[in-house]
């Protein structure tokens, strides 16, 4: 007896299982470079459209030639700084203009730059990590979640720090941004349930072009005492970001996931 082939796009299929995001649309801010790149490109292999996008136009439109050129989807570049919510509104329209749809929403963006003590913080300086980092998150989770849930569903994923938790005085601005990114999961994720989840990845050092500015000595004694004893290449979070896109998370809302090599579970007083 000949058995049945399977139909098209069901969870035994190549293309389901190969590629989960097939047929979705994804917004990755802060995609021109580091986690954010990474996980686009990630997203388009899973067989996602994008809308890549960040502060430099010509990064964008680099990307997006890389992933049509490499993965044969289509990929929209649009330059917008998260932090001026006159340009996230803008960035907006102009994803749903191009696909009609965002089903995945990654609010990557971050800024974390260095100061020579706390009471040398400007306010300029304040104000523009708090815009970047939770300001244009909180107004493009808003505008997104809002359309998401009231259409097809979709998810939203934030990128976190493990600063959110365990901050020090060297980064102490960035830390207070993300821990607010943390408290947004939550609330969107009820605001948005049931169509619409919303989760954090709270991510530890990875060897992105922010870490140019780290003290690589002081990094590696405090990896030292990490469980993985290294800190993560930006592809290695694209297994969680698409765990997060995808339908294999259907039942998980309002998580917070560290993807930091064990920083979360070093002794205090070991490091």
């Amino acid at each position: 007896m000949t058995t049945p082939a399977a139909p098209p796009n069901t969870p035994e299929t190549p293309s389901a299982r190969d590629q989960p995001l097939l047929g979705k649309v994804a917004l990755v801010t802060g995609s021109s470079r580091g986690l954010g790149r990474a996980m686009i490109r990630g997203f388009a292999a899973a067989g996602a459209d994008v809308v890549v996008t960040s502060r430099k136009l010509p990064d964008c439109q680099r990307v997006a030639a890389e992933i049509e050129r490499e993965y044969g989807r289509r990929a929209v570049p649009h330059q917008a700084h998260v932090g001026h919510w006159d340009e996230v509104d803008a960035l907006v329209e102009a994803a749903y203009s191009a696909f009609g749809r965002v089903d995945v929403l990654v609010n990557n963006a971050g800024l974390s730059p260095t100061y020579p003590s706390l009471d040398q913080v400007t306010e300029e300086l304040f104000d523009k990590v708090i815009g970047v980092n939770l300001k244009g998150a909180f107004r493009l989770t808003a505008l997104v979640g809002t359309r998401m849930a009231a259409g097809h569903g979709g998810s939203i994923i934030n990128i976190s720090s493990s600063a959110a938790v365990l901050p020090t005085a060297s980064d102490l601005p960035y830390a207070a941004a993300k821990a607010g990114l943390n408290v947004l999961t939550a609330g969107f994720a009820q605001a948005f349930g049931p169509k619409v989840r919303v989760n954090t990845i709270m991510a530890g050092p990875f060897l992105t072009d922010m870490a140019r500015g780290w003290d690589m000595d002081a990094l590696a004694s405090d990896l030292a005492h990490f469980p993985l004893r290294r800190a993560g290449h930006p592809d290695e979070v694209v297994g969680t970001a698409v765990y997060f896109a995808s339908d294999a998370s259907s039942y998980t809302t309002g998580a917070v996931l560290p993807v930091d090599g064990g920083r979360g579970v070093v002794v205090v007083g070991s490091a």
